[in-house]
């Protein structure tokens, strides 16, 4: 059966001489992996660009019961990024969604309320409007809303973690731009200090784990560490 529907890509890795196989979040069918065969050939190698991560697709695909590899029967770019790819800030943030998006979603996970945060989140960091060192922590704050596991106000990322990493000054001021992100998401005024984005960074990435019940290792915080400053 075919079915069209919007798509996010996440990875990739190369399978035999000319394929891959793409880690790739719809909007219909849920998280699913691909095979698409000859785009690593000589002929095919400016298709393998579709499937770089983050990148936003419109697709037709082969969907069969059972799971397990599905094939893809058309692809076109929903949007071309303008800035992300040639932008240091912009393209480790990317990195950073990515192992993020594809830690908190399973195979078959599907949640269209998700994929449309997602695909606006991809739009707004390509865009001139975005703020590079509060990009990742509004991302997060919201994110968790839609996985399900987001406390109503901002005091509850603290009252539902094993830790506090804050001083009672700080804390006020941590917990005012908790809120504002939850009501207002990237259109947030509020800001923080360098090192309170950073110190609340590794608070809501340890929440993060203990949410869904895994103990992560972040591969992409040193690159984030570098852009949030």
């Amino acid at each position: 059966m075919l079915i069209k529907t919007q798509a996010i890509a996440l990875s990739y890795i190369k399978y035999k001489e000319t394929s891959i196989i793409a880690k790739i979040f719809t909007r219909d069918l849920g998280l699913k992996s691909y095979i698409i065969n000859g785009v690593r050939s000589k002929g095919g190698q400016s298709k393998i660009a579709f499937y770089q991560p983050l990148s936003l697709l419109d697709l037709v695909v082969y969907e069969k019961k059972g799971g397990g590899l599905q094939r893809i029967s058309e692809t076109k770019m929903l949007h071309t990024p303008v800035r992300i790819p040639f932008d240091f800030p912009r393209m480790g943030i990317s990195l950073f969604l990515t192992e993020v998006i594809s830690k908190s979603i399973h195979e078959d996970y599907q949640n269209e309320s998700l994929f449309d945060f997602l695909y606006q989140s991809i739009l707004h960091l390509d865009s001139t409007r975005v703020r590079i060192g509060h990009f990742p922590l509004i991302f997060l704050v919201n994110q968790a809303k839609y996985l399900g596991f987001s406390p109503e106000k901002g005091k509850g990322f603290f009252t539902e973690s094993l830790g506090q990493p804050f001083i009672a000054e700080e804390l006020v001021e941590v917990i005012d731009f908790l809120e504002d992100a939850l009501r207002s998401g990237f259109g947030t005024t509020k800001v923080l200090a360098k090192t309170s984005r950073q110190t609340l960074m590794d608070h809501l990435l340890d929440f993060y784990s203990l949410q869904l019940g895994q103990e992560f290792v972040w591969k992409t915080m040193p690159i984030l560490r570098q852009v949030m400053s």
